[in-house]
């Protein structure tokens, strides 16, 4: 018995990755919406004239997160007969709803801005195939951006108050309210050093609770430094960018650039060098992925990743932060902002 589940097991996996329906026109899409952190149902059924044999051994359903280069397409959940598995990000927050005998339906918990996108339905069972597609838009509740933590080149904890408001809007973004931070925290944002808000307070959030961020005696949640004095008091600040009215993209180059090239790269194709904010929205709210290091605006070196893999960001979707090095270096790419 023990040699049969493992054989079943080792199929199990081997069918995420090879099984494929054969060629057919494109499926219909439907529409879903979700909450930001909140949990959805994407509807999948199959119209099977034998209801009583879906569900059986035999029957396979397989559902994917499918990318414009179908390539790069994420395995989200794959279930044969009794047995189910669930891929990646997906692992422990997806599970098959399971009402009645015909339905292959799934539910997504704790939803984030990385699940919106398309979704693929496969089904098949016996001689009977169904293919079904519908398309997640994930909205932000109280934030229609992104939030993010920005300290300056001079190092962190170097802010007062109005030099934080200053350092916002120069990433082409405003001092996050608590409202816009504690949506971002549900989100999943973690964040270990303590920033300004707009109410003059200063806080961070903490996903994953830990010895060096506050210890590990209060659960998750946005902790608080208080009000301290806006103009002595030093923090860095977290800010808030909205939804871009322009265009980000990474300005190919035959060489490496300095600071000084990289600015003059970006005016000669029309553009201006990008700000820290303009990345950030263009990787939240866009999905904007590249392994590159490119300047920015501020002297900083950064690269987004929305697709985790190894010598990228091997554990988490993230605006990778490269550092502020010597302007003169010709060690990177560019990023450029058309608006």
């Amino acid at each position: 018995m023990t040699s049969l589940l493992c054989i079943t097991m080792i199929s199990l996996t081997l069918a995420g990755s090879a099984y494929s329906m054969p060629s057919s026109p494109s499926p219909p899409t439907d529409k879903a919406f979700a909450k930001l952190g909140g949990n959805v149902t994407l509807t999948c059924r199959l119209l099977s004239k034998d209801p009583m044999a879906f569900g059986a051994i035999g029957s396979r359903i397989k559902w994917t997160k499918v990318a414009d280069d179908e390539a790069l397409n994420e395995n989200v959940l794959l279930s044969m007969g009794f047995h189910q598995k669930t891929y990646g990000s997906f692992e422990g927050r997806v599970f098959l709803q399971e009402h009645d005998s015909e339905d292959a339906s799934i539910i997504i918990t704790d939803v984030s801005m990385d699940d919106k996108g398309r979704y693929r339905c496969e089904i098949i069972n016996g001689v009977e195939e169904s293919m079904q597609d519908i398309t997640l838009d994930v909205q932000g509740g109280l934030i229609d951006g992104v939030v993010f933590p920005y300290s300056p080149p001079v190092g962190r904890y170097n802010l007062n108050f109005p030099k934080a408001v200053q350092a916002c809007q120069g990433q082409d973004a405003s001092v996050a309210t608590f409202d816009q931070l504690f949506e971002a925290w549900k989100g999943g944002l973690d964040w270990c050093n303590a920033g300004w808000l707009n109410d003059g307070t200063v806080q961070y959030p903490i996903t994953k609770p830990r010895q060096n961020c506050g210890g590990t005696n209060h659960g998750p949640g946005v902790r608080s430094y208080g009000r301290p004095d806006k103009q002595i008091s030093r923090f860095d600040v977290f800010c808030f960018a909205s939804e871009l009215n322009g265009h980000f993209y990474w300005l190919v180059q035959p060489d490496r650039l300095t600071f000084d090239e990289a600015v003059q790269a970006c005016i000669d194709d029309g553009a201006e060098i990008a700000k820290v904010g303009h990345m950030y929205s263009a990787w939240k709210l866009e999905g904007y992925d590249r392994c590159d290091a490119g300047w920015l605006a501020d002297g900083s070196v950064r690269y987004p990743i929305a697709r985790p893999r190894k010598n990228c960001s091997p554990t988490e979707a993230a605006v990778r932060f490269v550092g502020f090095p010597d302007k003169m270096q010709k060690s990177y790419g560019v990023y450029c902002y058309k608006a």
